[in-house]
C-alpha cells in the first residue's frame, strides 16, 4: 500500500480534529451570541463537516496518485495545505478570539482556495475536482452565515 493512503487520511483527520477542539473551546460564547434564525443546528454542521472532510481527503488521493507527474502537482498540494491552515484558522478567530469581522474575510478567503484548488484539478480529473464542490459551496454558506451574525451582534 502506498504511504500516501495512510498520510493523507491522517492529516485531514488531525485538520478536522483540531478544527474541531477550537470550535468546541469557543462554544460558551457562540451560546451568547445573536444567531439567525436559519442557522443550523450544531448536529447538522458537524454531519456536514464530516462529509466535507471525507470528500476533500477522497480528492487529494486522487490528486496525489492522478497528478504526481503533472506540472501544477506541488501548486495543488500547497494550495490543499494553505487550504487546511485557512479552515483551522476560520475557527481559532471566530470562536477563540470572537473576532466576527476578520472571520467573514478569512471565509472568503477559505472559500476562493476550495474554488482555486477546483479550477487547478479539473484538468486532471473532473472526479476529484467535482469532490470539493460541497466544500466550496458549504464554506460560501459559512461565510454568508458568518456575516450574519456579524450584523446580529456588532
Amino acid at each position: 500500500m502506498k504511504p500516501n493512503y495512510l498520510v493523507i487520511p491522517a492529516l485531514t483527520f488531525l485538520i478536522a480534529s483540531f478544527g474541531s477542539w477550537l470550535t468546541g473551546q469557543g462554544m460558551n460564547w457562540y451560546k451568547t451570541i445573536n444567531l439567525p434564525a436559519w442557522t443550523p443546528p450544531g448536529s447538522i454542521i458537524g454531519t456536514v463537516w464530516t462529509v466535507i472532510f471525507i470528500l476533500a481527503t477522497i480528492s487529494a488521493l486522487i490528486v496525489w496518485n492522478r497528478c504526481y507527474t503533472e506540472k501544477n502537482f506541488w501548486l495543488i498540494i500547497f494550495i490543499f495545505i494553505i487550504n487546511a491552515f485557512l479552515n483551522v484558522g476560520w475557527s481559532y478567530l471566530f470562536f477563540n478570539l470572537n473576532l466576527i469581522g476578520p472571520a467573514i474575510i478569512e471565509a472568503g478567503v477559505l472559500g476562493l482556495s476550495v474554488l482555486a484548488l477546483i479550477i487547478l484539478i479539473w484538468p486532471y480529473s473532473a472526479a476529484a475536482a467535482i469532490l470539493l464542490l460541497p466544500y466550496m459551496l458549504w464554506v460560501f454558506f459559512a461565510t454568508y452565515l458568518t456575516y450574519s451574525i456579524w450584523l446580529l451582534n456588532k
